[in-house]
């Protein structure tokens, strides 16, 4: 399903001392069925803020994004585990017909022996990985990653590049990816949109092998 999206204008209020801010400003973004899109720019330009704009999470701006698909695979910035539930009962939440999968995924992201520990005796890095899984195990139309490799070591994450790499060729789910690092869009997406100033506009789109060697 093709995800069209176009916001006349996001903006922060006002805010104790602090002025307010657009953040986005006629800005206009077009996805394919399928495909795998990476966002890049400097921190605070506004990438985490659009995908929750495009999840719809965040409807308060002036715009349209349609065609969003479901089911939806959200990688959040931070993990965002429910607490009070184990680490197979998160993932069962996202999966009530299929419950014994949990198990599975838990061994794919590399935490097999963990399915009963709860989310606060778990380091952020395997937090994350416990996110990632639930987001993948939706089977999603629609993906949605930020940046899914933070706090991972590079072993780890290759692991996860390796994993994410399957899926998305397995399911082929429409894509955002937010990342800072290039080798992370190389890695995975076939096309990159770079976001500049304030308020944030793009000032880059291009496919990734054109943007690997600008870069």
């Amino acid at each position: 399903m093709t995800i069209r999206i176009h916001i006349d204008r996001k903006i922060y209020p006002a805010q104790a001392c602090a002025p307010a801010r657009v953040l986005f400003e006629n800005l206009s973004v077009e996805l394919e069925d399928g495909e795998v899109c990476a966002i890049v720019g400097p921190s605070g330009v506004g990438k985490s803020s659009l995908l929750q704009m495009v999840a719809g999470l965040d409807r308060d701006f002036a715009g349209s994004i349609e065609g969003g698909a479901q089911p939806l695979g959200y990688l959040f910035q931070s993990p965002r585990l429910l607490p009070w539930r184990t680490v197979r009962q998160n993932l069962e939440l996202v999966m009530p017909e299929h419950p014994g999968r949990a198990k599975d995924w838990i061994a794919q992201v590399g935490l097999a022996g963990s399915e009963d520990v709860y989310p606060q005796r778990l380091s952020i890095g395997m937090a994350r990985r416990v996110a990632l899984a639930r987001a993948l195990a939706v089977e999603p139309k629609l993906l949605l990653l930020d940046e899914p490799f933070a706090s991972l070591d590079e072993e780890t994450s290759k692991g996860m590049h390796d994993l994410v790499a399957v899926h998305l060729k397995k399911l082929r789910p429409t894509t955002l990816l937010v990342t800072h690092h290039w080798h992370e869009a190389a890695a995975l997406a076939r096309r990159v949109i770079t976001l500049d100033g304030s308020p944030a506009r793009i000032v880059d789109d291009q496919p990734v092998r054109q943007a690997r060697a600008a870069e």
